[in-house]
């Protein structure tokens, strides 16, 4: 595995604790640092809106019930990159956000290192 990542630290908005761990564990095999993982909205507002330093995001479509697409709104001001996470794919976000770098749950490690490569404009 490359570890053209190393160093990075990712904030991981994802609700569901299996999910959460995975991409922990996933981001730490990249030698990344995780931010989070955080599991709510209001929760991931306030550690974007708290200035702390972090290299981009993996954001959960749907957390605990509620769209997530105000912190990307928030990430997006902020210019911090960020990969959706959903099982609907793409097609699944609204519109305005169609485009965007996402991953279709279930995912891989791979998946997860190419969304957030080129995100963050990083090659192997």
């Amino acid at each position: 595995m490359t570890q053209a990542l190393e160093g990075r630290t990712i904030l991981v908005v994802e609700d569901e604790s299996l999910v959460a761990m995975l991409l922990e564990t996933i981001l730490e095999d990249m030698g990344c640092a995780t931010l989070g993982p955080v599991s709510t909205i209001d929760e991931a507002l306030s550690v974007v809106s708290d200035g702390a330093p972090f290299d981009g995001a993996l954001l959960d479509v749907n957390v605990a019930g509620k769209e997530v697409f105000p912190v990307a709104a928030a990430l997006k001001e902020r210019g911090v990159p960020f990969v959706f996470s959903t099982g609907y794919g793409e097609g699944g976000l609204p519109e305005e956000w169609r485009g965007h770098p996402t991953i279709q749950k279930p995912f891989t490690e791979d998946a997860v290192q190419q969304a957030l490569m080129k995100v963050l404009g990083v090659s192997a």
